[in-house]
């Protein structure tokens, strides 16, 4: 099956829908971009305090345990032995008091045998195999450093709106020191073994989760309210392309209308200029000859009328021919159209009686328009004519068959309406009802409306068909008024 190809306005389209879904993506990766940034600096921002924090609290740990333990030890025992219960619990009070609402939840001592001297956990006492690489580095090198543990990860800690105690902690190594010489000839600050203990951070941590969490709602929802805002802006921008496109689209089939209706045009004036006079000649021979015959010979005489009657038919399309071909500029003097409309209806009158066609007068005089008198009557009398065809031409179904002619002044135009009781347009038909040469007529030349639509807009003026509220249809003609 033969694929048809888009067009402008399904490109259109398209395109809008890409740029508007292309834009999404991009200001949301962006937004995520800065909400990490952000986010990421925050963490960092709170996790170097609390190291800070946990620094001092290092510091002085150390210096409670060597002040309040150390010291009384060496003096009283003479050497430190935590093996010693008395020792064990001097250290041990001192610890805990020292770590009291420092959300402190495990303290650990090593000595240089890298096995656990002290721990809040007696359980871990003597033990070794716990010193890590920091340990090692705190006691040789007498460096500290700091570990953060977290059970849940990133995106787990913005899902978790109500973290448990201890989802996220911060383990403190740090070289315990003398902070004077306790023998004479050991330097001061020697390492005594290395301090580590860890610290429930999961509250203070949780308040950066929280800035995550509105620096991401807020990017979210920034970047919802720019793509609908986007979208509303490419939306109509496609709207209004895909009108340009499809006005463009229907000025290129009128233009080309146009122009072959202006070759055309061209082409039969030419040939209607050529045969007019023979024509002429052709029909008032016949007319002599008709009179002539008539009554001497009644055969020839049928023949002759047929001759004339055609001849003139064919006058009348030649001359609807040269009048839509090369339409006269129309004079500019003050008219009324209520005389022109009295002269029309004078001609029709005869023929309306024959045919019984009612025509109701709703006008009065007055109706002064700028215009070339003859052209405007021959507007007037094309549609009065039209119209009286309308209403006869299927007399069964039309009862009473009428023309009505108003008209008014009103906002600076002279409105004219003619309204007949015919079939009225039929909807197919309307839309092409002003295209020349064309015609529902046997008979016709498609060019009467035509002509009447060039008479008018020469006038500035314009011509509107449609359709009666009853039945019929109705023509109106708004001019300027004078």
């Amino acid at each position: 099956m033969k694929r048809k190809p888009r067009s402008d306005g399904d490109q259109a389209l398209g395109f809008v829908k890409f740029l508007s879904w292309s834009s999404l993506a991009l200001i949301l990766l962006v937004n995520l971009f800065l909400s990490i940034f952000l986010s990421n600096y925050a963490r960092q921002d709170v996790l170097a305090k609390q190291k800070e924090f946990a620094l001092l609290l290092a510091e002085n740990l150390n210096h409670q345990i060597y002040q309040r333990f150390t010291l009384p030890t060496v003096i009283g025992f003479g050497r430190v032995e935590l093996s010693q219960p008395a020792q064990y619990d001097r250290l041990d009070k001192t610890v805990l008091s020292t770590i009291h609402s420092f959300h402190v939840s495990e303290v650990r001592i090593y000595d240089h045998d890298k096995r656990v001297s002290y721990a809040t956990d007696k359980e871990l006492v003597g033990q070794s195999g716990f010193a890590g690489a920091a340990i090692l580095e705190a006691l040789e090198q007498g460096t500290s450093s700091f570990q953060v543990v977290t059970r849940a990860g990133m995106l787990g800690g913005i899902f978790d709106f109500s973290p448990k105690p201890d989802t996220v902690t911060l383990k403190t190594i740090y070289p315990l020191r003398t902070e004077r010489s306790l023998i004479p000839g050991n330097p001061q600050g020697f390492i005594m073994g290395a301090l580590e203990f860890t610290q429930d951070i999961t509250g203070d941590y949780q308040k950066v989760v929280d800035f995550q969490r509105i620096i991401i709602a807020t990017s979210l929802l920034s970047s919802l309210l720019l793509f609908v805002l986007l979208r509303v802006i490419i939306s109509r921008a496609g709207r209004i392309n895909a009108q340009r496109i499809a006005d463009r689209e229907r000025l290129e089939r009128e233009l080309q209308q146009q122009e072959k209706l202006a070759g055309m045009g061209r082409m039969v004036a030419g040939i209607a200029h050529e045969i007019r006079n023979p024509l002429g000649i052709i029909r008032s021979t016949a007319e002599l000859l008709l009179k002539r015959a008539k009554d001497s010979d009644p055969a020839n005489a049928r023949l002759l009328s047929a001759i004339f009657d055609e001849s003139k038919r064919l006058s009348k399309t030649v001359g609807d021919f040269l009048d839509y071909a090369r339409p006269k500029a129309p004079r500019q003097d003050e008219v009324d159209l209520a005389i022109i409309l009295d002269q029309a209806l004078t001609f029709l009158e005869a023929k309306c009686e024959e045919l019984g066609v009612c025509v109701v007068r709703d006008y009065a005089p007055g109706l002064s328009v700028r215009g070339d008198k003859d052209l405007l009557y021959r507007a007037v009398y094309n549609v009065l004519s039209n119209a009286m065809e309308s209403v006869t031409e299927d007399k069964d179904k039309v009862r009473e068959p009428s023309i009505t002619v108003a008209g008014t002044v009103a906002d600076g135009l002279v409105t004219l309406a003619i309204t007949d009781s015919g079939p009225g347009f039929c909807p197919e038909h309307k839309e092409r009802a002003l295209d020349p040469f064309f015609t529902t007529k046997d008979a016709g030349t498609g060019l009467g409306l035509a002509i009447v639509r060039n008479i008018v807009e020469s006038h500035n003026a314009t011509l509107t068909l449609d359709n009666a509220e009853n039945a019929g249809a109705c023509v109106s003609m708004a001019f300027p008024a004078a």
